[in-house]
């Protein structure tokens, strides 16, 4: 990220699915559970554009 921060993510092939890990360095301004639940709405988000392209 432009701040020095990284974000890993790793695609495990489930048979029929796909498991997204993903695994952020937190930064200091905001409480991690706020972290937590921004990058899991960026995840939803990609779910629901994932599986509209099937």
């Amino acid at each position: 990220m432009h701040d020095g921060r990284r974000v890993e993510i790793t695609f495990v092939d489930q048979g029929s699915a796909t498991e997204v890990i993903e695994t952020f360095d937190a930064e200091s301004t905001h409480p991690v559970e706020f972290q937590q639940a921004g990058w899991q709405a960026i995840m939803n988000n990609f779910k629901q554009y994932a599986e509209q392209s099937e």
